[in-house]
């Protein structure tokens, strides 16, 4: 947004940071009780003097909250909309790019360039949007975007026809583009203050689009990108190394740096997923899980922005509640997190291995299936010894079925370990009549094999949704239980909705601090994503429908096998019937009360998040999606 001539002589005057940060910041000691120092962008921060002196006429629109303005509102109110009288006006708009320093942009839909309609109209642009449309990259660089539109309401998708229609629909009306903590207190205070939606965003991987909303303002934290090595961390529970990273920084990047300095991190399998974001917020299962648990299992330290605006260090000794409720309690929930610091391990081997099979005329359904059987039967022992595989079974027609590795992870076994693991699944398999080749390979270094054994995630489709499940070791323990599992999953795929999933476990470790992510994880020796989908021309009721159907039937029969576990909110059923059980099950009663605590005002609501059954998205479309005004139930 242009500077307005009306403040510009005054804030010329003002005291000014570099360019592009914001303009009402001050710059404070970097010590931090976390243990490491603040990074450069967190010592600049927001303060009550400098605020009362970059906007003396509008300090209450800005100002922290004081005790008086956390008390909790209407509960008939809704957040301000476009439109509204109460929605800020273009002046106040502008004001507020001012103090940040000219970060605030004004949202423009990524495929805009595909319609007649926008300025940014450009058929050359629409074809590379359009060509790209699935990489999940370039979702990720974008202030609004996130990677399924379906949950963005489906306002402005690629397109051939340039006269259709394009909004912003669902999508944060504005965006910070935050370099530094300053703009995320004055983002924070500004939606508290003016009663405006606010959602935060690194990347918009979370499959439930936790970061659109219309109407919001958006806090996108893509550029924190600082990474710190800390070789001897100390800390009250923990002594050894560490890795400070800031709210921006993406599994690739993390990953990166851990090779050039000879550590392994607990990261994302995904390679564009926010690794220091809602990932590790909403608990993170990893391809290091099975040997060090979950991403937020690993967190010592995080920096912090609350509702009330105020920057806090969290720690297990600083606030033990607030320590245990943001790892694992959910994304956009407690705070805005700028940066964690987080436990790292020593260079770790692995051994990578991709194959596939699938029936054929010397394969019938039966025997394909005892040779999935064959492999199920084995995840106890496979999750045990460290390993993580990542798996697709599909159906190909009728009583015509593939199998997919892609791959096994072997984490900490070299080559002949690996084979001797697998040997006895290897050997029923060729009794089974079933050939396979395996293509493994062993890399001295979890970079180079994690680079080669994960694809770059393809996402963006609107016309599917997902569902989940953390089926628990318990399913394994008796003849009964196991069966019920695997004919849940054969069930499933044999009606045509493919199974990807992972064997892994995510126990807590001996001497980590308690969390709050999902107690289901503990138990887990599966979690498994299947999906319905749906023609592009389906009308929403249409749609309504086959997501109902796909939470209750298809989705009900796994949860029958397993009804006191849970799913993996990140990747999950946006309809998850009773999400608290599903999602934080004995956790969610102590988070809530902690919400009240820390979030009163429910500045930070997210679809499925702690207290988000007090309100409600009237979309446009009559879907589950953040294409609407957001009021209290």
């Amino acid at each position: 947004m242009a500077p307005s001539s009306i403040f510009a002589g005054a804030l010329l005057a003002f005291y000014l940071a570099t360019p592009g940060s914001a303009a009402a910041v001050q710059k404070v000691s970097s010590v931090s009780d976390a243990g490491a120092p603040l990074f450069t962008n967190e010592q600049l921060q927001l303060t009550e003097h400098i605020l009362s002196t970059a906007a003396p006429n509008h300090t209450a629109l800005f100002d922290f909250a004081k005790n008086s303005s956390l008390s909790v509102r209407s509960r008939n109110e809704c957040k301000a909309y476009p439109g509204d009288a109460a929605w800020p006006s273009n002046f106040v708009w502008t004001l507020f790019d001012e103090l940040l320093g000219g970060a605030l942009i004004k949202t423009v839909p990524l495929a805009a360039a595909c319609y007649s309609s926008w300025p940014e109209y450009d058929s050359d642009e629409c074809d590379t949007i359009t060509a790209d449309w699935t990489d999940s990259n370039l979702h990720a660089a974008d202030p609004a975007s996130v990677m399924w539109p379906l949950f963005e309401g489906r306002t402005c998708l690629p397109t051939t026809n340039a006269s259709a229609s394009c909004t912003v629909g669902g999508y944060s009306s504005y965006a910070v583009n935050v370099s530094n903590v300053a703009q995320v207190q004055l983002a924070v205070n500004f939606a508290r203050n003016a009663n405006l939606r606010l959602v935060v965003k690194n990347t918009g991987h979370d499959f439930n689009g936790k970061s659109t909303g219309a109407g919001a303002l958006g806090v996108w934290t893509h550029h924190l990108k600082d990474i710190d090595y800390i070789k001897n961390y100390k800390s009250r529970t923990y002594q050894g190394p560490a890795v400070k990273m800031g709210a921006g920084v993406q599994a690739h990047e993390i990953y990166e740096k851990a090779n050039e300095l000879g550590f392994t991190a607990v990261g994302g399998e995904g390679k564009t997923v926010g690794v220091a974001g809602g990932y590790v917020l909403g608990g993170g299962h990893s391809p290091m899980s099975s040997m060090y648990g979950l991403a937020a299992d690993q967190v010592l330290a995080l920096e912090v922005v609350l509702a009330n605006g105020r920057f806090v260090t969290v720690t297990e000794e600083t606030d033990p509640d607030l320590f245990w409720a943001i790892r694992g309690g959910g994304g956009g929930t407690f705070g805005i997190v700028t940066s964690v610091i987080s436990r790292v391990h020593p260079k770790v081997g692995v051994t990578v291995s991709t194959f596939s099979f699938a029936t054929s005329t010397n394969v019938s359904a039966d025997t394909f299936w005892a040779g999935i059987r064959s492999y199920v039967e084995r995840f106890p022992a496979y999750a045990d010894a460290g390993t993580y595989a990542y798996f697709w079974v599909i159906a190909t027609g009728t009583d015509s079925f593939e199998f997919l590795m892609n791959p096994f992870f072997a984490t900490n076994h070299t080559l002949a370990e690996y084979n001797a693991l697998v040997e006895p699944w290897y050997k029923d398999l060729a009794d089974l009549g079933i050939s396979i080749t395996p293509n493994s390979t062993y890399y001295d270094n979890y970079y180079d094999a994690w680079m080669a054994g994960f694809p770059l995630e393809t996402v963006a489709s609107s016309v599917m949704m997902t569902g989940s499940r953390l089926f628990p070791r318990a399913n394994w323990e008796t003849t009964y239980s196991f069966n019920s599992t695997f004919d849940a999953l054969r069930t499933t795929v044999t009606a045509g909705y493919a199974l990807l999933a992972f064997n892994m476990k995510a126990e807590l470790q001996d001497g980590y601090p308690s969390n709050s992510a999902n107690p289901a994880f503990r138990n887990t020796l599966l979690h498994a994503i299947t999906s319905t989908s749906w023609s592009s021309t389906a009308n929403n009721t249409a749609i309504k429908d086959q997501m109902e159907t796909f939470t209750n039937d298809v989705m009900g029969i796994w949860r029958a096998t397993c009804p006191d576990a849970g799913a993996y909110m990140s990747e999950s059923d946006i309809l998850e019937p009773n999400f608290k059980e599903a999602f934080y099950g004995s956790n969610y009663a102590r988070l809530w009360k902690l919400k009240q605590i820390y979030d009163p005002t429910f500045l930070f609501y997210a679809p499925t998040g702690v207290g988000s059954d007090n309100w409600v998205v009237n979309s446009e479309d009559g879907l589950p999606d953040q294409n609407g005004r957001l009021c209290r139930v």
